[in-house]
C-alpha cells in the first residue's frame, strides 16, 4: 500500500500549520529505534490479549495519535476490531489513500494499528467490549461498510453532513447501520444519520479555542469547514465524531459494555479497566496492572 494513512492523525487540527498540503502530510514518515520498535510492539500484544480474553468477536477500539491535548484530546482514531478466526483479529477502519486522493476501508492487523502513533515515547489503547446483543448485528459487511464511505475525506468532518467523513463517522455510522437494522442501500449513510439523530448522538463540540486554527482549513486540503453549520464556526465550536463521543454513546445505549486503557511510556505498561480516564503520562492507579519493559 503506497502511503496510504491509517490516521493516527484522523483530527488534524494541530497539523495544520505544520502541513502545507495534504502531499507533504502523505510524505510524512517516522523511523523507529530497534528499542522503539519492540516496545509498541510489546504494546500490541497486550492489546492483541486483552481482546482474546473476550468472548465475543467484535470491539471497539482507539488509539492516541498527534498530541491534540490543547483541545483536550487523548483519542483521535477509533476501529471496529473483529475476530476471524481462532487467534487473529484485524481493526476495520477508514484511511485516506494519498495516492487516490479519497479515503478506502482497511482491514489492519493489531500490530499495524499500534504502531500508527506520532509518538513512540507515550501511547494510549481503548478498547471497549460489547455485550452479546449489541455485537450481534455488528459481524463485519464489506457492501455495507463500501455503501457508508463517502467520496470525499474530511479530518474535521462535521458529524451530520453527507459531504465529508473521517474515521470516526464512517465507524459510527457503521454502529448506526447495524444496530438499527438499515437495509443495504445508495442512501445508507442518510439513514444512518437518521437513526443517529433519533437515537440521540450528539457529539461534544471541540473548543477550537482561536481562529488561527480555523484558518487552517485554507491551507491543509485534508481539513474543511464549508460542512459546518455558520453557528457552530462562529462559536469555534465543531461537532465532530470522536473515539470518546462513540464510547460515550456506546456506554449510555449497552451499559453492560466494558471499558479497558492501556498505555505505555518508556519504562511500563498501564493496564486501567473501568470508565475513569488513565492519568496523563501514564501514570498508574490503585489496581492497575503494570507490565515493566525493562524486562
Amino acid at each position: 500500500m503506497k502511503r496510504a494513512v491509517t490516521l493516527a492523525l484522523c483530527l488534524l487540527f494541530s497539523a495544520g500549520a505544520a502541513h502545507a498540503s495534504s502531499g507533504r502530510f502523505c510524505d510524512r514518515s517516522q523511523e523507529l529505534t530497534a528499542a522503539e520498535q519492540d516496545r509498541l510492539l510489546r504494546f500490541a500484544a497486550v492489546l492483541r490479549d486483552e481482546l482474546a480474553a473476550s468472548e465475543e468477536n467484535v470491539a471497539l477500539v482507539s488509539r492516541s495519535g498527534l498530541d491534540l491535548s490543547r483541545f483536550n484530546i487523548r483519542y483521535s482514531h477509533a476501529a471496529l476490531a473483529w475476530r476471524s478466526e481462532p487467534g487473529l483479529w484485524s481493526a476495520r477502519q477508514l484511511y485516506y489513500a494519498c495516492d487516490e486522493h479519497r479515503p478506502r476501508i482497511y482491514d489492519q492487523g493489531l500490530a499495524g494499528f499500534a504502531l500508527g502513533t506520532d509518538d513512540p515515547k507515550l501511547g494510549y489503547l481503548s478498547i471497549v467490549h460489547l455485550p452479546p446483543q449489541a455485537v450481534f448485528s455488528l459481524q463485519p459487511d464489506t457492501p455495507r461498510s463500501l455503501h457508508l464511505l463517502a467520496a470525499q475525506y474530511s479530518a474535521n468532518a462535521y458529524a451530520y453532513s453527507l459531504r465529508y467523513q473521517n474515521c470516526n463517522q464512517w465507524l459510527i455510522e457503521m454502529l448506526a447501520a447495524g444496530w438499527g437494522s438499515l437495509a443495504d442501500g445508495e442512501d445508507l449513510r442518510e439513514r444512518a444519520q437518521g437513526w443517529l439523530r433519533n437515537a440521540g448522538y450528539a457529539p461534544e463540540p471541540v473548543e477550537v479555542g482561536s481562529r488561527f486554527w480555523m484558518l487552517a482549513s485554507y491551507f491543509v486540503p485534508l481539513l474543511h469547514l464549508d460542512d459546518h453549520p455558520d453557528e457552530d464556526r462562529a462559536a469555534l465550536k465543531l461537532h465532530i465524531s470522536l473515539p470518546t463521543t462513540i464510547e460515550s454513546f456506546v456506554r449510555a445505549r449497552f451499559p453492560q459494555s466494558e471499558r479497558v486503557e492501556l498505555c505505555h511510556d518508556e519504562k511500563q505498561i498501564v493496564i486501567h479497566r473501568g470508565w475513569t480516564p488513565i492519568a496523563e503520562g501514564c501514570k498508574p492507579a490503585d489496581g492497575d496492572r503494570v507490565i515493566s519493559l525493562a524486562d
